[in-house]
């Protein structure tokens, strides 16, 4: 009987010690904004063709909380993330400026983020990483979207 206990309580132990959500899932100061760009990102159109390039990116103000930027990894690959900083309530100076790879906060706390990971760079204040969006790719067109 105890041999057959100890398989449930290991599994009941793995149950209950693994979350699903991590850290970035519980940021309340950016709200949960549904959009869907469908199909109007298509790379063969002159104001998307740099997307094309390894390296560059693009912000779209039209999407997402304040804006979103697509950046273009290589070999066929995008990321998006929101262009709000991540670590304090939404403000006037809380939209985040794109210089390269780094998104920089225009509050007093000169927060700095990678777009290409969505990571914090050093001396950035709270916990939080840029909220991230799905990519899809299909031909030219890139569909980001958060549902």
């Amino acid at each position: 009987m105890k041999i057959k206990l100890l398989p449930l309580l290991v599994f009941t132990l793995l149950i209950f010690s693994c979350d699903k959500d991590d850290d970035n899932n519980n940021n309340n100061y950016i709200p949960d904004i549904v959009f869907d760009t469908q199909n109007s990102i298509d790379t063969s159109l002159p104001q998307y063709n740099d997307l094309q390039f390894d390296g560059n990116h693009l912000v779209l103000n039209a999407f997402g909380y304040n804006a979103i930027v697509i950046y273009n990894v290589g070999n066929g690959n995008y990321v998006s993330f929101e262009l709000t900083d991540p670590n304090h309530a939404p403000s006037n100076c809380s939209r985040l400026s794109v210089d390269g790879i780094t998104a920089s906060c225009n509050c007093d706390d000169n927060n700095s983020y990678n777009i290409v990971n969505g990571g914090a760079f050093d001396g950035t204040t709270g916990n939080f990483s840029l909220k991230q969006y799905f990519v899809e790719v299909n031909g030219s067109v890139i569909r980001v979207y958060n549902n």
